[in-house]
């Protein structure tokens, strides 16, 4: 791991290795919540790395995009769950959940919105109409309204900011960051509620690499993603926490304000 930051290294954070090599982590930690969150974030892949490549050979050896996020943003609820386990100040409590409301509207409902503008786009272009800026803006600026409302305001420059999401040049990379959250929120959850078998469940399917199908992968750690079930259970976390914060709120004597989702 090489934590610090130190002069003209590159920015952000990143777990990365060969199939033969431990996997390694680049941050550049600051002391904050959130780097401690992009430590849990990355050893998540990191852990899942080790295990795979320790279990697998070779050309089974790697995760596909579908499973990449979810070790990481599982170690991020397992994160949050142990901080407000542990925690009764109202305001380091206020602090984690709000960090978790914003984890949840940035990976599940903005990758969500994500995806939809990219099939939009994908349709449009089906269906012979010329993809030009002011096309996919006019695309974008109506899912922000929709997804969003009133709070959001609308029109330029919110409606250009597509140009600038690489991810749009993977072809239907982005909502993989929404299932991916869901699938680790109900894993976190079996976990902290089933114990010693989840656990077990979980470990396999770190192990398990490429060497089956990810929705059988997740099926067999105890997550059914071709049911609505891991997103239900996603989105009722996600209203828990909203509850918190309100509760948290009215607790420190701040004005009650309506998260936004």
């Amino acid at each position: 791991m090489d934590v610090y930051e130190t002069p003209n290294k590159r920015n952000g954070a990143y777990s990365w290795g060969a199939y033969e090599s431990n996997p390694f982590m680049l941050l550049n930690y600051q002391d904050t919540l959130h780097d401690v969150f992009t430590v849990a974030h990355e050893l998540g892949h990191s852990i899942h790395s080790y295990f795979t490549r320790r279990t697998q050979p070779y050309v089974y050896g790697h995760y596909t995009i579908f499973v990449a996020e979810v070790a990481s943003t599982f170690n991020e609820a397992l994160l949050t769950h142990y901080l407000l386990e542990h925690s009764t100040d109202p305001m380091v409590r206020l602090t984690v959940v709000n960090n978790n409301l914003d984890s949840f509207r940035g990976t599940l409902y903005r990758q969500t919105m994500f995806a939809e503008f990219e099939k939009l786009a994908h349709e449009a272009a089906e269906a012979g109409e010329a993809l030009t800026a002011d096309r996919l803006s006019a695309i974008f600026d109506d899912l922000n309204q929709l997804y969003y409302g009133p709070v959001v305001v609308s029109g330029a420059p919110v409606a250009i900011e597509w140009a600038r999401i690489p991810h749009f040049y993977r072809s239907f990379y982005v909502y993989k960051y929404a299932t991916g959250i869901c699938a680790a929120n109900a894993l976190a959850e079996q976990i902290i509620h089933e114990g010693a078998p989840a656990v077990t469940r979980y470990l396999r399917f770190l192990s398990r690499g490429s060497s089956a199908y990810s929705i059988d992968l997740l099926r067999e750690a105890g997550v059914d993603m071709a049911s609505p079930e891991p997103v239900a259970q996603a989105l009722g976390v996600f209203g828990r926490m909203v509850d918190e914060m309100e509760r948290l709120l009215q607790q420190t004597g701040k004005l009650p304000v309506s998260v936004v989702a």
